[in-house]
C-alpha cells in the first residue's frame, strides 16, 4: 500500500431506483431509499477514498458501521455519499461518512474498513465450505 494520510476524501452517487427502495430491499414496507442502500453507498465512498492507494492484490473489507438514517428520500432523487479518512491504525481505516439527497443531509456516522490481501482472504473464506 502506498503512504496514506488522514483527511483524504471519497464520494459516490446514485439516482434512487426501484432496486434501492426499502420495500424491495426487505428493510421496510415503504417506497423510500433503503437504509441498507444508504450504507452501501457510504461504503462505496470509503472504497473510492482508498482505491488509488492500494497495490495489486490489496483491497479493503468493511468491519464496522455506526450510522443514523435521519431523512427519507423518494425514488428518482439523487443521493451522494462522502467519506473522509479520520484515522489509520495499522491496516484499519476509520472514516466519517455522510449522505445527502437533493434536499439536504439524510444520514451520517462512522465506518471502519480493514486492508486484506484478496487471494489469501478468499482462500480463507472459501475454506469454510
Amino acid at each position: 500500500m502506498k503512504e496514506i494520510t488522514t483527511g483524504i476524501k471519497g464520494t459516490a452517487e446514485l439516482t434512487v431506483t426501484s432496486s434501492e427502495l426499502a420495500v424491495n430491499v426487505g428493510s421496510g414496507s415503504l417506497e423510500v431509499f433503503a437504509t441498507p442502500a444508504m450504507i452501501a453507498l457510504m461504503e462505496k465512498a470509503a472504497c473510492n477514498c482508498l482505491a488509488q492507494y492500494l497495490d495489486d492484490g490489496e483491497t479493503t473489507v468493511g468491519t464496522e458501521m455506526n450510522v443514523k438514517h435521519i431523512s427519507a428520500t423518494p425514488k428518482g432523487m439523487r443521493v451522494a455519499a462522502s467519506a473522509e479518512l479520520t484515522a489509520v491504525n495499522g491496516r484499519e481505516f476509520c472514516f466519517n461518512v455522510m449522505a445527502y439527497d437533493e434536499a439536504g443531509e439524510i444520514g451520517g456516522g462512522e465506518h471502519k474498513r480493514f486492508l486484506v490481501y484478496s487471494e489469501k482472504f478468499m482462500a480463507k473464506t472459501n475454506s469454510k465450505k
